[in-house]
């Protein structure tokens, strides 16, 4: 079976083809990072627009690559939410007007479904069940994945996600948009310990998450405690704001493996390709005796690779839920925990 993937629900537009029997054949991405950057984050409208010039190129770039025929397609796939309204609806259309013109069924994906999953891309694969942290966009949570469509929640952010705190601190500290990335890099160059800043929630005594404060913690530090900040105070404050998240989220992925008595854990979405996460996770494993598994790095962003796999995935346990009906809807907001097989 051959699907069709097809990723619209922010800022970048991913189409990919993925085969059940020989994996991956082809996905092509483009970011509107360029675009938004001078907004100093995204712009819906512009957004919307930006994904309706982009999708049907962008299909015929993974068509060539893949040496696939349109008509070999068997379903779509398609990012049903959640996300940006408008970008989501371009990416609908798209996929049930592809559907009808070539009389293929469709299938909605669930975006964080598509974070979830996508660690099963890589070359080396975590076997179910494990505990996944879902550091994407707006969302922080664990959850315990024991198949396709079993998840459990175990925690979540009550405020701000890390993905929002990392571009709101970098915001603060003028690193412009995106701030997750920049941040990251210049706090490379800082030096451990000269400002502490807090660890929210670190010790709840449960798996939730809170990062709101640590934010105005960054936003007072730069105004009160800094004049005339230079870019060594930068990178000063860079550091501790990344050394406080890192613990925070190494701290409940250890107590979510503890509680569950799992000991695979894997890390998906954006903030997934963190260096400085991915080598306090990969201390802890080595220390604590578990593994970790992440995507690779070209899938911890939003892509269509993801959502083509997570639709190939449900379309194998439940054949029947690609249907042609090409009316369509979207939904912004959708908890991950309505999914059911």
């Amino acid at each position: 079976m051959i699907v069709l993937g097809v990723e619209s629900s922010c800022d970048e537009t991913g189409l990919a083809l993925y085969d059940t029997q020989r994996g991956l054949l082809s996905h092509a991405l483009h970011s509107q990072v360029a675009m938004h950057e001078q907004y100093g984050g995204v712009v819906p409208e512009l957004a919307s627009r930006d994904h309706i010039r982009r999708a049907l190129p962008l299909l015929e770039q993974v068509l060539a690559q893949g040496g696939t025929d349109r008509h070999a397609i068997d379903a779509i796939a398609y990012t049903q939410g959640p996300g940006l309204a408008g970008a989501l609806l371009v990416g609908a259309s798209v996929a049930c007007g592809l559907g009808l013109a070539l009389d293929k069924p469709v299938l909605g994906v669930h975006h964080l479904e598509g974070h979830l999953l996508s660690p099963l891309l890589a070359s080396e694969p975590p076997e179910f069940p494990f505990v996944a942290l879902l550091v994407s966009g707006g969302h922080t949570q664990l959850m315990r994945v024991d198949g396709v469509g079993r998840y459990t929640l175990l925690g979540e952010t009550v405020d701000d996600a890390a993905g929002e705190a990392f571009d709101k601190s970098a915001k603060l500290l003028g690193l412009g948009y995106p701030g997750g990335p920049a941040i990251s890099r210049l706090a490379e160059f800082g030096d451990p310990g000269v400002y502490t800043l807090p660890r929210p929630m670190l010790h709840s005594k449960n798996l939730n998450f809170s990062f709101s404060g640590l934010k105005t913690a960054v936003l007072t530090l730069v105004k009160n405690n800094i004049t005339n900040i230079c870019e060594q105070d930068k990178a000063n404050v860079a550091r501790a704001f990344v050394d406080a998240i890192v613990e925070v989220l190494v701290a409940k992925c250890l107590a979510a493996l503890k509680q569950t008595g799992l000991k695979r854990l894997v890390i998906a979405g954006g903030v997934g390709a963190n260096r400085q996460l991915r080598e306090a996770l990969n201390a802890a494993a080595a220390k604590k005796r578990f593994r970790v598994f992440y995507p690779e790095l070209e899938f911890c962003t939003d892509n269509g690779a993801m959502i083509a796999f997570a639709g190939a995935m449900r379309l194998q346990l439940q054949p029947e839920a690609a249907q042609k009906d090409y009316a369509f809807n979207v939904r912004p907001r959708w908890p991950l925990d309505e999914l059911r097989i």
